[in-house]
């Protein structure tokens, strides 16, 4: 029965202890700040865009 009752407290505890910390994320505005990084891109885009491919010349070869 002893254990019973602890687990009911400790779970209570980590309840109230979420409660409480999404109540400071939503005072702080952090949902906010994770939209808006969401559109930061994630480095810097230095790279060249690929060349066309080369098509090969027309064959010569005659027609018979």
């Amino acid at each position: 029965m002893n254990v019973l009752v602890l687990q009911v407290f400790v779970s209570l505890m980590l309840v109230a202890s979420s409660v409480l910390l999404f109540v400071y994320s939503v005072r702080h505005r952090d949902h906010e700040h994770a939209d808006r990084l969401a559109l930061f891109p994630l480095e810097e885009d230095s790279a060249r865009p690929a060349p066309p491919p080369v098509e090969p010349p027309p064959s010569s070869a005659s027609q018979e």
